[in-house]
C-alpha cells in the first residue's frame, strides 16, 4: 500500500512544513503517492485572544488528532513547539527530520535592533515566553498581543499597528520571508520555545509501517536535543501562564541545556545551564529542572507554565 495522507493545519507555513515531509519520503521511496488534507483548528479560528487565555498548548492539534485517531489521515506534521509533551492515547511522535533555525528575530520599521527601538515602542508578540525576555532587557516597551499566520502579522506592522515583530526564525525561512528579518536573537541569550525550529510527525501507535518510514528521515542531533528540551519541560510540570524557554545543543560529543522560568513581566528571570554526556540528555534535563526550582522558579510555576 503507497498511498498515505499527511494532515496539517491550513496555513501557508502549516503547508509548506508537511510539503518538506512529503518532499523527503518521496525521495525515500518514489513510488509513494501521497496526499495533504488540509484541518482547520480552533487555534486557526480564535484570534482575538492570547493563547495563554485560552487553552494554550494542543489548541492548534486537537482537531487534527481527531482525524489521525479515526484514521482519516495517516500522519500530521506539526510544529514541535504547538506539541505538548502528554499526547492523546493511542498516538506517538515518531521522528523529528533536521531542525531549522530555532532563534527568535526581530522584525522592525525603521531599526536593526532591539537596542534600536524607541523608548516605548510598540512591539507585537503572542507568547508570554517573548513578551518576559523583551521586558526583561527593555522594561520601558509595550508589548501587544498579535495573533494570525505570518503574513497577517507582517501586515499589521506594515499598517503601523506596531514598530516591530518577534517572530520564529524558522517559520519565516520555510516561507522565502528570511530576507524580512532585522536581526536575530542568540538563543543562548533569548531563549527560544522548547522544540521551536523543528517539526513532530505524529502518528497512531502500533502502526508499524508508518512508524518504520517516519524513522528514516530522523536527524539524530535533533532528535536528541529536543527529547532533551520536552523532558526538561516534562520535569518542571505545571499549567500554561508562567514563560519557560530552553535551547540545547550539541558540541562534538556533549550536550548543552539552557532554561529558563520568568514572571510575565520579566520582574523575575531564573536562569541556568548545564552541560553533559549527550547521551544522559534525560539526566541533565532532570537535574537542570533542579537547578532553576531550587533558585526560586518553583515559586513562579506553582501549578501554571507556558512554554511558547
Amino acid at each position: 500500500m503507497n498511498k498515505l495522507v499527511i494532515g496539517t493545519r491550513a496555513s501557508k507555513l502549516a503547508l509548506a512544513q508537511a510539503e518538506s515531509v512529503k518532499k523527503s519520503l518521496t525521495q525515500l521511496d518514489s513510488n509513494l503517492q501521497i496526499g495533504l488534507k488540509e484541518i482547520t483548528t480552533r487555534g486557526d479560528r480564535i484570534l482575538d485572544k492570547p493563547l495563554a487565555e485560552i487553552d494554550g498548548k494542543g489548541l492548534f492539534l486537537k482537531e487534527i488528532e481527531k482525524y489521525l485517531l479515526e484514521g482519516s489521515i495517516d500522519l500530521a506534521v506539526h510544529s514541535l513547539k504547538d506539541v505538548p509533551v502528554d499526547l492523546p492515547r493511542g498516538l506517538k511522535l515518531a521522528g523529528y527530520p533536521a531542525r531549522e533555525d530555532p532563534r527568535d528575530v526581530l522584525v522592525a520599521t525603521g531599526c536593526t535592533y532591539l537596542r534600536d527601538l524607541p523608548p516605548g515602542a510598540v512591539v507585537g508578540t503572542g507568547s508570554l515566553r517573548r513578551k518576559a525576555q523583551l521586558l526583561q532587557r527593555r522594561s520601558d516597551l509595550k508589548i501587544l498581543p498579535v495573533r494570525g499566520n505570518v503574513n497577517t502579522r507582517l501586515d499589521k506592522l506594515k499598517k503601523g499597528e506596531f514598530q516591530a515583530l518577534i517572530l520564529a526564525a524558522a517559520g519565516l525561512r520555510r516561507l522565502g520571508l528570511e530576507d524580512l528579518i532585522s536581526s536575530y536573537f542568540s538563543p543562548l541569550d533569548f531563549l527560544p520555545a522548547a522544540g521551536q525550529g523543528a517539526l513532530a510527525v505524529e502518528i497512531r501507535q502500533g502502526d508499524q509501517r508508518i512508524e518504520e518510514l517516519i524513522a528514516r528521515l530522523e536527524d539524530e542531533d535533533t532528535a536528541i536535543q529536543v527529547r532533551a528540551e520536552r523532558a526538561l519541560l516534562s520535569d518542571l510540570g505545571g499549567g500554561c501562564h508562567v514563560p519557560i524557554g530552553c535551547h540545547a545543543r550539541i558540541k562534538t560529543d556533549k550536550l548543552e541545556l539552557s532554561a529558563m522560568v520568568a514572571a510575565p513581566d520579566g520582574s523575575e528571570y531564573y536562569r541556568q545551564r548545564l552541560q553533559g554526556p549527550k547521551e544522559k540528555y534525560r539526566e541533565i534535563a532532570r537535574e537542570l529542572a533542579d537547578k532553576l526550582l531550587e533558585a526560586g522558579a518553583e515559586e513562579l510555576l506553582g501549578e501554571d507554565y507556558n512554554y511558547e
